[in-house]
């Protein structure tokens, strides 16, 4: 049952699994064996701890005693927010349970992992190392809080240790890569990422049985399928590599969410560009490759070396145009996104939740500023303008069709602040000034410390330095209000009032 959950969630089909796996244990009630392997399931990919509590009851009333539920029982409560009760669970089972201690560790760990507590997960390890059996996952997780404190070179050896007890843990093993490429260490670090599981929609899709394009494969004459991975941030990083292999002679093809088909065609013309699920002929085609993949086929080794042919994307003149229509005349204009796309797997629900604020938050923090305000925000999250009672937010997205659309707004802004989701690389990636609002764990991208990214020269970063987002608000809204006081003051002296962003007014479609 487990084996077929994971391979329905592994090719995006994760109401199939749910389905499976409730089912089975539905019908085997009696067995409390199949209530565990379904609670674990469903924990490892969701978010449903209602359906996996009703799961934990049936198996304490047939085998009261079972350390595994009563594990799972206690990181429950964790994931829900009973931080005190559900620590207080797991201590009682390492008392109780001496045998057991490693696996309920390795449990512990990971959720406090989850929940955002590396410092607590860090002082938990130490301390249990002193005496506790040594395995791989809790090497790993030591690894894993030490970079999610952005100490990524003190990380790398607990990675390495891990590896050496189990090198066949491919969950180690991309752990070790992010934290590598964090560390700035790219010429470690791509030869493993490119290892990885792939996260794609559809496990099944034709693409993903052509030869896989690799560094030193000759390109020149070949037909590349390109794919989608990850997320439409991760695509709209790397695709500025697609520059490389049309250099050497490639034939290429994009296949990508609808919302990025037509920012991709009209900012590289000489490709062939399609929404994700598009059927083509695959013996046309010589390799598949996952976009993440182009920095380490393009041979880029080092943070030096990271191109920044700013902007490489671009908005559509005509575009552009319709939205200035619909905005004030007022300048400056500044766009804010405060919350990333609202996912359903557990590890991804949780780190929205990381990185993400609210209208509230950041709009009391930047206001007021002798600026237009104009929300990108997507999804749910723009739900919280009606809500917001404070400085006006201008709202062009009710006109938005796709990311084409987005980036003739972007076009039309002197500043993006943003959360780290899509509209933060759409703005960096068009050249436009954009600042960062990093969750205190930053992604492996943005490296563990700096205010200045190679990936995106006119991008500022702001960290959060702890989990709650009211300080580094503070920090961006005294910011924001310096930044415009000399904007106006430059543009009545009749300077350029927007220095910052060497490519700015550059990102149009020509």
């Amino acid at each position: 049952m487990v084996r077929m959950a994971d391979a329905l969630f592994a090719a995006g089909k994760g109401l199939d699994a749910v389905r499976l796996v409730l089912e089975v244990a539905s019908h085997q009630l009696n067995d409390w064996r199949f209530s565990v392997a379904a609670a674990t399931a469903l924990l490892r990919y969701t978010v449903r701890y209602d359906i996996v509590e009703a799961l934990l009851r049936n198996v304490h009333r047939h085998r009261p005693d079972d350390v595994l539920a009563q594990v799972l029982h206690a990181y429950v409560q964790l994931m829900k927010g009973d931080v005190g009760g559900g620590l207080a669970l797991f201590s009682a089972l390492m008392r109780r349970c001496f045998d057991e201690r490693a696996m309920i560790c390795e449990y512990m760990s990971m959720a406090l992992l989850r929940i955002g507590q590396p410092e607590q997960t860090l002082a938990c390890l130490q301390s249990y190392l002193e005496s506790g059996p040594m395995t791989a996952a809790i090497l790993n997780n030591l690894g894993c809080a030490l970079e999610r404190l952005n100490r990524s070179a003190e990380a790398i050896p607990w990675y390495e240790r891990a590896l050496a007890l189990e090198a066949g843990r491919p969950e180690i093993s991309f752990g070790y890569a992010n934290t590598l490429l964090k560390a700035g260490r790219l010429h470690e670090a791509w030869p493993l990422y490119f290892e990885r599981a792939l996260s794609v929609m559809d496990g099944t899709a034709w693409y993903l049985s052509l030869p896989r394009l690799r560094p030193g494969n000759d390109v020149a004459g070949r037909r590349i399928i390109l794919f989608q991975e990850q997320g439409l941030g991760d695509t709209i990083q790397f695709i500025r590599f697609v520059s490389d292999l049309l250099a050497k002679g490639a034939e290429v093809t994009i296949l990508v969410p609808r919302p990025l088909v037509r920012l991709l065609a009209q900012s590289y013309p000489g490709v062939s560009v399609h929404e994700t699920g598009w059927i083509g002929e695959k013996e046309r085609y010589d390799y598949g490759m996952p976009i993440p993949d182009l920095p380490y086929v393009a041979g880029v080794m080092s943070m030096q070396e990271i191109p920044a042919p700013i902007p490489y994307l671009r908005a559509d003149p005509g575009d552009v145009a319709r939205f200035a229509a619909m905005l004030p005349a007022r300048r400056p204009r500044i766009g804010l996104v405060w919350a990333g796309e609202r996912r359903e797997g557990a590890a991804d629900v949780l780190a929205d939740q990381r990185r993400s604020t609210t209208l509230a938050a950041l709009g009391a923090a930047v206001t007021p500023v002798d600026a237009v305000l104009v929300s990108l925000q997507f999804g749910a999250p723009r739900g919280e303008i009606a809500g917001w009672m404070g400085q006006a937010v201008c709202d062009p997205m009710v006109g938005v069709r796709d990311m084409a659309d987005t980036a003739a707004i972007v076009a039309n802004l002197d500043l993006v602040i943003s959360v780290d989701t899509s509209p933060l690389h759409l703005a960096g990636a068009m050249g436009c000034p954009v600042w960062l609002i990093s969750r205190w764990d930053a992604c492996w991208r943005w490296g563990d410390a700096g205010d200045r990214s190679p990936w995106y020269p006119a991008m500022r970063l702001f960290r959060a330095q702890e989990r709650s987002f009211a300080p580094v608000l503070g920090a961006v809204g005294a910011a924001v209000r310096d930044w415009s006081g000399r904007w106006h003051a430059a543009e009545a002296d009749g300077n350029d009032p927007q220095p910052v962003g060497p490519a700015r007014g550059t990102g149009l479609a020509r």
